[in-house]
């Protein structure tokens, strides 16, 4: 399939569900895996999954398979794989965070994009993402097995 026809099938189809900051790369010269990396912001976890079924059955609809979708359990941050392209969807927060353009970003692919689309998406200081928030060690468990350690003596 053409590349330019299936990187706006993409884009039309985040488009659809309201994605902001969306960002097409080029990256032939980086790897021969894929052709483009698509990077679009969501408001929300239910919108990251609603913009990944969107490309998903936009890229099936075009007779393009999906190879892979990873990421719509916890929503924050989904990547679909349709072959020549690789579409991130991601919480502002998460997109700051691991700067995605920075790596991919040498060759952006010009578009015509809607003005909501381009309209970058803000994280707010009070959703700054913490890697290490994501653990599931139960609250208090640190406090409660420090407080019950006898204290150091100092020799």
């Amino acid at each position: 399939m053409d590349i330019q026809k299936l990187q706006r099938a993409v884009v039309d189809a985040l488009e659809d569900v309201k994605a902001q900051d969306i960002k097409v790369f080029n990256t032939e010269h980086l790897t021969s895996m894929f052709d483009r990396v698509v990077i679009a912001s969501a408001t929300s976890n239910r919108q990251t999954r609603a913009l990944a079924n969107s490309v998903a059955d936009k890229s099936r609809s075009i007779g393009n398979p999906v190879i892979a979708t990873e990421g719509e359990d916890t929503g924050e941050w989904v990547l679909v794989d349709i072959g020549d392209i690789v579409i991130h969807i991601m919480q502002p927060a998460i997109r700051t965070y691991y700067n995605l353009e920075e790596v991919w970003g040498g060759k952006p692919v010009r578009l015509k994009l809607s003005p909501e689309s381009t309209r970058p998406a803000v994280a707010s200081s009070e959703t700054a993402f913490d890697p290490m928030g994501t653990r599931d060690e139960p609250e208090g468990r640190r406090a409660a097995s420090r407080s019950s350690r006898p204290a150091r003596s100092n020799r």
